[in-house]
């Protein structure tokens, strides 16, 4: 990664720069997600943190997203430059130290992929969330390989073809790729950071539980993500039936992820049909 980035800028060649820049795009995220893992698991207890840690990591991948973008913006601002005024491209080392890195990147797919079939036949029925960042070290590892493959063909073509064209222009292919990864980590980091909901599914499924036996209406409800596979939940309720706080909040126990939750209960309506049905026994009562 820093040997293609820094061989890029003494080669001339933007397909390595590109393909180091790609690799540490991906390099970077996985090392700001592991600092911000342990940011949070040390601050879990931190009672200044009012509903947990669990949003630094969502903050810590906005944040590279961002600079992941201005990365590749100015990657795109080079290769145009190199398109206007072209530099002259080693390409024989070039295409070593390309090689090179596809190597490298194969035999971490590899070690990868071994280690995650492992990891399926110890716990066959049991995904747990190591696998899945285990799996997304993996799809990491092949992209990156992927554009070293471009890089190599580009670089090829140059040498052998004379279009030196392609160098530049696989500097633009790698931020597109950079570009088009850090645009989803910035839509899903930013609409959990804004308490964004997608589906509804949760509060959906709330609203069925609270609602179900009929006495009960939900007047206000909302759902927010805490952290990964943990929600919290503000709901205000109206009953025509005596009920409290922590029987309603017993009702929703089954729902997975659900961790914090409020309710109020409105039970006005109870206290109106009491009046009426009291005035009419008394009238009754004196009419006899």
């Amino acid at each position: 990664m820093v040997v293609e980035i820094v061989s890029g800028l003494f080669f001339g060649s933007m397909a390595l720069l590109a393909d180091g820049w790609h690799m540490a795009s991906h390099a970077s995220a996985l090392s700001i997600t592991a600092l911000a893992f342990y940011l949070a698991r040390k601050h879990k207890d931190n009672g200044k943190f009012t509903f947990g840690t669990g949003k630094i990591g969502d903050l810590a991948g906005f944040s590279s997203a961002l600079l992941l973008v201005l990365i590749a913006l100015f990657m795109c601002y080079e290769s145009v430059q190199r398109f206007m005024s072209p530099v002259i491209i080693h390409f024989n080392e070039a295409i070593i130290v390309a090689v090179i890195g596809l190597i490298v990147n194969l035999l971490s797919a590899v070690l990868l992929k071994e280690h995650h079939t492992h990891e399926d036949s110890d716990c066959a029925d049991h995904h747990t969330h190591h696998d899945h960042n285990l799996r997304a070290a993996y799809l990491h590892v092949i992209a990156d390989a992927l554009t070293s493959i471009l890089a190599i063909a580009a670089l090829v073509m140059g040498k052998f073809w004379g279009w030196a064209f392609m160098d530049p222009m696989m500097g633009i292919v790698g931020a597109a790729f950079i570009i088009r990864w850090s645009y989803g980590l910035l839509r899903d980091s930013s609409r959990v950071l804004l308490d964004y909901d997608e589906h509804g599914e949760m509060a959906s499924r709330i609203r069925k539980i609270l609602e179900q036996a009929g006495e009960i209406k939900v007047n206000d409800l909302h759902v927010w993500r805490l952290g990964p596979g943990h929600y919290s939940s503000v709901v205000a309720v109206s009953s025509g039936v005596p009920v409290t706080p922590e029987a309603l909040k017993a009702s929703l126990c089954g729902i997975p992820g659900l961790s914090h939750v409020i309710i109020e209960v409105d039970v006005a309506g109870l206290e109106i049909k009491e009046k009426v049905f009291s005035r009419r026994d008394a009238e009754a009562q004196g009419g006899s």
